[in-house]
């Protein structure tokens, strides 16, 4: 079979009232500042994120590198003379922020083989007479790492499996799945109930940004119903807060309203550290050593720091585009709103309030509704498919994916790190997806390429 042209993009650049090539190249230098005037447009390679937002005044840079120290300082165990970092554990995953975050960047997936794994995470459930409920030995994170005395939760293992299939014009590709198990239990069996869902630490980049979008823009894109009739139907995960539900913003299913939240969390679960946010050690009542173990004062980390820290996960700047108007880029733009990615990786908001003001009334090109979306049964979390909401995702925002490879050393995505590149995170794509995940595997050669070259350039 003959490769096919590019005919997508001229018959849609007809449709849009026949723009012309200038006013088309316009609206996508407009794209070339994707965290608008907070978007760091100087430093690439393998410090790209890195960068504090471009317009931060004095003070809010002052926190900035004042929060990178302590997103960067390793914890100990209490007691301590590092009075100001210990209280690590009793039960972990990591001893740092950066250490699941390396560079800012994604997690790079486990190969096979046993961990512990650093920027891995295990969240668990079972399910109750209610639905699913966290475990009631294990909690609701696997920690396969303690302090001295305490026995480790689990040792897991990973084994990767492959498949291969083609695409329409006959290229072969080869897709591969996680399959995870836990030996050496700390505290009893598991169950055979167990649920689990792998979690990659993703990377940092425009998180305030994404924070100051106003619910109100998120509420105008939801459709949990579909009542536009258009096979997709984002919904927000609303959240209990000290003010009510609210949406939820961060993490794969959206958990955490706030990077505030957010922080802490990451705190608790993945360090085992406390804060106001988390004020108990996630310690259950069958862990006697965990329980009794010492801590690092109540709470393990300070205001100051959770605040600082929070600060500088918000502030991270977004790289700037490398080759906007380029003509395969310019191609890809107009396949990937042809075949309906937009539908809910959506390209761009204004942000309202935020805390920073250098982070308010932006123009920003995150590629992301910030919704749930049924993904399909592929990408369910293991041994809950047949509930709905292990199929369900929040769309990853999509800008910075491209420069994964120099920052992080790898180009692994998804909520597990699964695919191995652009074009097989599309693969995966099912359920509300599926119609663009098709379209893909239906494309050309050129096609493709134009699609994955126009993704990797946001």
């Amino acid at each position: 079979m003959t490769d096919r042209p590019l005919i997508p993009l001229l018959a849609l650049l007809a449709l849009a009232a026949c723009a012309d090539d200038a006013g088309f190249r316009a609206v996508d230098r407009a794209e070339q500042l994707p965290g608008g005037d907070t978007t760091n447009r100087f430093l690439l390679g393998p410090n790209a994120f890195l960068r504090p937002a471009a317009n931060l005044d004095r003070g809010d840079l002052q926190a900035f590198y004042g929060g990178n120290g302590f997103f960067n300082q390793s914890w100990v165990v209490a007691p301590a003379s590092t009075m100001a970092r210990d209280g690590l554990g009793p039960l972990f995953n990591a001893r740092t922020c950066s250490g699941c975050h390396f560079r800012d960047a994604k997690a790079r997936p486990p190969e096979d083989g046993l961990g512990p794994f650093v920027g891995l995470l295990f969240r668990i459930q079972t399910m109750g007479p209610g639905g699913p409920s966290p475990h009631p030995v294990y909690g609701a994170q696997l920690q396969d790492q303690a302090m001295r005395g305490v026995p480790a939760e689990v040792v897991p293992r990973v084994t990767w499996e492959y498949t291969t299939a083609m695409y329409a014009d006959g290229t072969p590709y080869t897709l591969r799945r996680p399959s995870f198990s836990f030996e050496d239990p700390g505290y009893g069996p598991l169950g055979e109930d167990l649920m689990v869902s792998a979690r990659i630490a993703p990377h940092m980049v425009g998180l305030g940004l994404l924070e100051a979008i106003p619910t109100g823009r998120l509420e105008e894109l939801a459709d949990p119903d579909d009542l536009d009739g258009d096979g997709i139907s984002g919904r927000i995960n609303y959240v209990d807060s000290d003010e009510g539900l609210v949406a939820g913003r961060f993490g794969w299913r959206a958990e955490s309203p706030t990077i505030i939240h957010q922080s802490a969390s990451a705190f608790l679960g993945d360090m085992g550290l406390t804060s106001r946010e988390a004020p108990r050690d996630d310690c259950t009542s069958s862990q006697a050593e965990c329980r009794t173990a010492p801590n690092g004062g109540d709470p393990e980390v300070s205001d100051f720091i959770l605040e600082r820290v929070a600060h500088y996960s918000a502030s991270i700047a977004v790289p700037v585009r490398r080759s906007a108007t380029e003509p395969a880029i310019l191609e890809g733009r107009q396949l990937f709103r042809a075949i309906g990615c937009d539908g809910c990786h959506t390209p761009s908001h204004q942000t309202g309030e935020s805390v920073i003001n250098a982070l308010e009334d932006q123009l920003i090109w995150p590629y992301t509704d910030l919704l749930l979306h049924d993904m399909g049964p592929g990408l369910a979390d293991l041994g809950s498919s047949t509930l709905e909401s292990a199929r369900e995702w929040r769309t990853p925002p999509l800008w910075g994916v491209g420069l994964m490879p120099n920052v992080a050393g790898h180009s692994s995505y998804l909520h597990d790190g699964r695919a191995q590149n652009t074009a097989e995170a599309i693969l995966w794509h099912g359920g509300e997806a599926e119609t663009s995940r098709n379209a893909f595997l239906a494309m050309s050669a050129p096609e493709r390429d134009a699609l994955v070259q126009y993704i990797e350039d946001l």
